[in-house]
């Protein structure tokens, strides 16, 4: 807790007290732009995922269609 006084007072000794709101804004953008990437990119990944397990089921049924087992 200590750390974060310290770390909260220089911040306030380097940009002022009129350019702290800023950053924070400026660092609130900045989070939600990395959660809407963050989410973006998962819903690729399980969209990816579910067609690479189509192509996977149609190519072995194909295999198994050109090659009876009997």
């Amino acid at each position: 807790m200590q750390e974060m006084i310290v770390i909260f007072l220089i911040v306030l000794l380097l940009f002022g007290a009129k350019k702290i709101p800023e950053l924070a804004r400026g660092v609130g953008k900045g989070m939600g732009e990395f959660k809407k990437a963050k989410t973006e990119f998962e819903r690729e990944i399980k969209e990816g995922e579910k067609q690479g397990e189509k192509d996977w089921d149609e190519s072995t049924k194909a295999v198994e269609k050109s090659d009876p087992k009997d």
